[in-house]
């Protein structure tokens, strides 16, 4: 854009509210240019023909969204982008984009320059080039639509500003650093005027991660200028948007959520300080509102996500006990996707010895696993089925159905399935350091090898695989069994979540599942779990709050419900966090190779996941942003749930519980 300058008509730039509801000006919102013109029977108008019947099939078959396209030669060449909202379906995405065909030559008559944006996609099409997304490439900043929301201005605007631009710069990290859809949602807790605000920000996913915060930190930057007074907005960008408003707007769960305290504080500081691309470390004592501001980015992690199969795995929802309504299932396509995964009996036979002993890793909960190594050399792990196990089908059906829909780093990899004689077997990528627990608690020597470093990243790596299940995964999965022994150490230490076989689906607006069949492992389960059979992302939460204490410790924790020691993991270290003395606790075997702010923020955190109220629980978006940011507040933790007393009483509130009869998994 920089050697060709466009002059654009900005039909709506500032949109006034048109009734006191808050509800801004109708969409569309158009910008068209004056670069060239073109007529009906023109090449031009046959080559946007070209793109129009590709594109919007192309947007909305990519898992991101997102697609260009280019048709014909210069100069009448027309190059064009679409991207649709992140909460978007596909069926809603094709439908956008082919409106915006429609509609922006009628808007936009002749313009050979134009931009459309709706609320759930966007469309650019030029005759000139602006495809390059490189560090030289144009951002489109200039092409930036601005909609108000000016109803029930706040009485401190400075002060609801500042918020704001702390929940989008939070949120603004999120998309370019932690998704690989360069897509985030956020919210934060506010006071009685405004409760909640809440926030979204994108970019297009063909961006580096520098370069998509780099355009949102352009347009927060307008935050001041141009929402001075007013309580929801948004800047819409060919390359970047970002929104804010006080009533949800998203179809889908929050990624960021920011406490009140970081959120509502009145501290002193810029509106906006675009945040780091690094940190210099974590330290753990680091208060104030511009600190959280400068909130510096998490480390970019890669979700190697939605891979060939991807349309059909989107599919797979309508098996859940709790589908999402946006999408639809294909039992003929979802049985064309296990039966590319099916490997026959014989070649598992001769991978594993015909299941020697000699081969066995070990026995799980629905039966043993074994190693194998295939023809090419590979390396795998057979779950092998009890046959005389009846309840472990449901299992299994439930392990295969979920995990060939996940992909990511942290979690352990599915190969393929065999269903012949009989036999049914799972087989994954073998994970060469075999489970957590073996190394923790079993095996003192190799636990002397577990360093600080280690050990963080274990943690840390398991928090961005909960992450992903529960939010940037195109289903929202509830593990319910998560535990040291079903945390998998791959060559490098790199944690892998494994055993689905317990696992659920929410739908995308669902927040809890309750269930009459509680089935679990003793002290990983959540209070309400355990009780009243409620299972949400809060309760997995609580499960990694205990491994996380585990870790940190070296210690199994004991449920307090089921044992004979008067205390159990988490009051011991609630008891000594509250006296400050709770660097005693801390594993010896790291032998003070350790910053101690480092391991205080871990087990901090690590309480914040047991708090007995799931509401007080972190959301595991939150919980990587406390991980990885020495800038972070964290809130004050209150008493884990089953703590404790001195006479041995368990409590989760401060009066006694009764434990219900529950199936239980050791």
């Amino acid at each position: 854009m920089a050697a060709h300058h466009v002059a654009l008509s900005v039909l709506i730039l500032a949109v006034p509210l048109l009734a006191p509801s808050g509800l801004v000006a109708a969409e569309p919102w158009p910008l068209c240019g004056d670069s060239g013109e073109y007529n009906d029977k023109s090449q031009y108008q046959a080559n946007l023909n070209l793109v129009a019947a590709a594109l919007p099939k192309n947007a909305s078959a990519s898992p991101n969204l997102f697609a260009t396209a280019e048709a014909g030669a210069v100069p009448e060449k027309v190059t064009a982008l679409a991207l649709c909202r992140g909460d978007a379906s596909s069926r809603a995405c094709s439908s956008c984009l082919v409106n915006a065909f429609a509609n922006l030559p009628n808007v936009c008559p002749g313009s050979k320059e134009a931009v459309i944006y709706y609320d759930a996609c966007m469309l650019r099409y030029s005759d000139v080039q602006f495809l390059s997304a490189d560090d030289s490439g144009p951002l489109g900043v200039e092409l930036t639509c601005t909609v108000r929301n000016d109803a029930n201005a706040t009485s401190e605007p400075g002060r609801y500003q500042r918020a704001v631009a702390t929940l989008m710069n939070a949120t603004a990290d999120y998309a370019a650093y932690n998704s690989t859809r360069r897509y985030a949602t956020g919210q934060a807790d506010l006071d009685r005027e405004f409760p909640k605000v809440y926030s979204w920000a994108q970019c297009t996913p063909d961006l580096t991660p520098g370069r998509c915060r780099d355009c949102l930190a352009q347009l927060i930057a307008q935050l001041p200028v141009q929402f001075t007074d007013s309580i929801g907005g948004r800047l819409l960008g060919p390359r970047c948007s970002f929104e804010y408003e006080t009533k949800p707007f998203i179809n889908g769960p929050v990624m960021v959520q920011l406490p009140a305290t970081s959120a509502s504080s009145g501290a002193p500081g810029p509106a906006v300080a675009p945040t780091s691309a690094t940190a210099e470390g974590r330290k753990y004592s680091v208060p104030g509102m511009v600190l959280i501001i400068l909130l510096p980015t998490i480390a970019a992690i890669n979700l190697i996500v939605w891979l060939f199969s991807w349309r059909r795995r989107r599919q797979a929802l309508a098996k859940a006990k709790q589908p999402d309504p946006n999408y639809s299932t294909d039992e003929a396509e979802d049985m064309e996707s296990v039966e590319s995964m099916l490997i026959d009996i014989s070649t598992l036979r001769a991978a594993t010895e015909d299941f020697a002993e000699s081969n066995k890793l070990g026995k799980g909960g629905f039966g043993p696993v074994y190693k194998g190594t295939l023809l090419n050399g590979d390396e795998i792990a057979v779950k092998r089925m009890s046959k005389s196990s009846t309840q472990g089908v449901e299992e299994l059906k439930n392990e295969l159905a979920l995990v060939a829909k996940l992909k990511h780093k942290n979690l352990v990899r599915l190969v393929g399935v065999c269903l012949e004689q009989q036999e049914r077997l799972l087989i994954y990528e073998f994970v060469p350091n075999r489970s957590l627990d073996l190394i923790l608690f079993a095996d003192e020597a190799k636990r002397q090898k577990l360093d600080w470093e280690t050990r963080f990243k274990i943690i840390n790596g398991v928090a961005r695989g909960l992450q992903y299940l529960h939010e940037d995964s195109q289903l929202k999965v509830i593990h319910r069994d998560l535990k040291a022994s079903n945390v998998l150490l791959d060559m490098n230490m790199n944690p892998k979540i494994s055993d689905f076989g317990l696992a659920k689906i929410f739908g995308r607006d669902q927040t809890q599942g309750v269930t009459n069949r509680v089935i679990g492992t003793y002290g990983y389960m959540a209070p309400e779990y355990v009780m009243r059979g409620n299972y949400s992302v809060k309760s997995d939460a609580f499960s990694f709050g205990v491994l996380v204490l585990e870790i940190m410790t070296g210690k199994k924790n004991r449920d307090c419900y089921n044992s004979q020691q008067s205390q159990d993991l988490l009051t011991t270290v609630w008891e000594h966090w509250v006296a400050e003395t709770v660097l005693e606790v801390v594993d010896p075997c790291m032998n003070k190779s350790f910053s101690e702010s480092d391991a205080l923020r871990c087990i901090h955190v690590g309480l914040l996941c047991i708090q007995g109220n799931p509401a007080d629980r972190p959301m595991m978006s939150t919980v990587a942003m406390m991980l990885g940011s020495n800038t972070f507040s964290l809130p004050t933790p209150s008493k884990p749930a089953f703590y404790t007393t001195n006479d041995g009483a368990n409590s989760s509130t401060g009066s006694s519980v009764s434990i219900p009869s529950v199936q239980a998994r050791s």
